[in-house]
C-alpha cells in the first residue's frame, strides 16, 4: 500500500510503498477515506528525529475510515462500521510514536474509536478527531466556556475556528485574535463579535476587549504573555498551540491567573463535535486536497498559507 513516511533529518515526507498492517488483539484495521492535516505533521518533521521511536514514520493524526479487518479481542465493533479514530487515546499518538493515517490502511485501538453518525461528511468527521476534539476539549472541558464569560481566542484556523464556535455555542462573548485579516469575516460569522490582529491590542485597546474571564491560545507563539496580560484576575487562560518550543512569562503577571494547558481530549469530545457538525452548529471551513498532494499541503502549511483546515481525501 502507500503511505506519506518522515524519513529523517527534516526532509520533506516522501510516499513509499510499505506492507499493509495486520490487527494486534485490541485493534481494528481501517481502510482511511480522509485524514485531515495539522500544524502539529509539520512540528513532528521538527523534532521526530529525537521523538519518534524508529523511521521511517507513517505520518497522519486526523482520520476517519472504515472498519475492513478486526483483532481477536475487539469489541462493540464490526467490519463496515465508519469511525474517527482519536489521536490521544489509548494508543501511542499516531503519526509520531505509531504509524498514522497518511496512507491507505491504518492499525487503531478499539477503544480509541468514535463512532461517525450516518450523514456527516467524513472531511468533516476526520477534522473532527484532532482539531475539533482538542478546540472543544481546550475551550469547553478544559477552559470551562458557558453563558455570561468574555472569551478571547487567539489564532482562528483549524483549531480556532472550532473553539470559537464553541464558545459562541456555550452563551460566552467571544473576541477573536488573527493575524490574516481574510479570516475575520468567518470569525464574525461564527458569533465573534469583535476582531484585532494582535492580542496585545485586548488590553492596549480597552474595545477590542479586556478583562477576559478565560483566553484559549490556539496559536503558541508570542502570544501566551498576552494572553495572561489580557485576563483579568481570577481568570484563566487555556495554552494549547505549539507555534514556538518554548516561550517565557513575567513572574508578576501570573500572580492571581490561572495558566493550564490543554493536550487532545476523549473520544466522549469528538462524538460530541460529531453531532455538533452533523446538526450544522458548528461548520468548521476547510479545503479538501488528494491524497497525492499531502507532502504539497504540509509544506502549505509551514508557510502559513491555509486558511482553515486542509484534508485529505482517498480515492474508493
Amino acid at each position: 500500500m502507500k503511505a506519506w513516511q518522515y524519513m529523517g533529518e527534516r526532509k520533506p515526507i516522501q510516499l513509499n510503498d510499505i506492507p499493509e498492517p495486520v490487527p494486534g488483539p485490541t485493534q481494528v484495521i481501517i481502510d482511511v477515506k480522509a485524514a485531515g492535516l495539522c500544524h502539529s505533521d509539520v512540528m513532528y518533521m521538527e523534532v521526530g528525529d529525537q521523538a519518534m521511536p524508529f523511521l521511517p514514520m507513517t505520518q497522519g493524526h486526523e482520520n476517519a475510515g472504515v472498519i475492513t479487518a478486526l483483532g481477536a479481542e475487539v469489541t462493540g465493533f464490526k467490519v463496515g462500521d465508519v469511525v474517527g479514530v482519536c489521536s490521544s487515546g489509548v494508543q501511542a499518538p499516531l503519526g509520531m510514536f505509531t504509524p498514522g493515517g497518511f496512507a491507505d490502511k491504518l492499525a487503531a485501538d478499539y477503544r480509541d474509536l468514535a463512532r461517525v453518525p450516518e450523514g456527516l461528511d467524513l472531511s468533516l468527521a476526520a477534522l473532527a478527531t484532532d482539531a475539533g476534539m482538542t478546540s472543544y476539549h481546550a475551550m469547553i472541558k478544559v477552559g470551562g466556556a458557558a453563558k455570561g464569560m468574555k472569551v478571547g481566542v487567539i489564532g482562528f484556523g483549524g483549531l480556532g475556528q472550532i473553539g470559537a464556535r464553541a464558545a459562541v455555542l456555550a452563551g460566552a462573548e467571544v473576541h477573536v485574535a488573527e493575524m490574516k485579516e481574510a479570516a475575520w469575516d468567518n470569525a464574525r460569522e461564527v458569533g465573534a463579535v469583535s476582531c484585532v490582529k494582535d492580542a496585545a491590542e485586548w488590553v492596549a485597546n480597552p474595545r477590542a476587549g479586556g478583562d477576559f474571564d478565560l483566553i484559549v491560545d490556539y496559536a503558541g507563539f508570542d502570544t501566551t504573555q498576552k494572553a495572561i496580560n489580557a485576563v483579568k484576575r481570577g481568570g484563566k487562560v487555556v495554552q494549547v498551540g505549539l507555534g514556538n518550543p518554548t516561550f517565557t512569562v513575567a513572574t508578576n503577571t501570573i500572580l492571581g491567573k490561572k495558566l493550564e494547558g490543554s493536550l487532545g481530549g476523549t473520544v466522549e469530545d469528538i462524538e460530541e463535535v460529531f453531532y455538533l457538525m452533523l446538526r450544522g452548529e458548528i461548520r468548521p471551513g476547510y479545503e479538501e486536497i488528494g491524497f497525492d498532494e499531502i507532502d504539497k499541503g504540509l509544506e502549505r502549511l509551514k508557510n502559513n498559507e491555509v486558511l482553515g483546515r486542509l484534508v485529505a481525501r482517498f480515492g474508493g
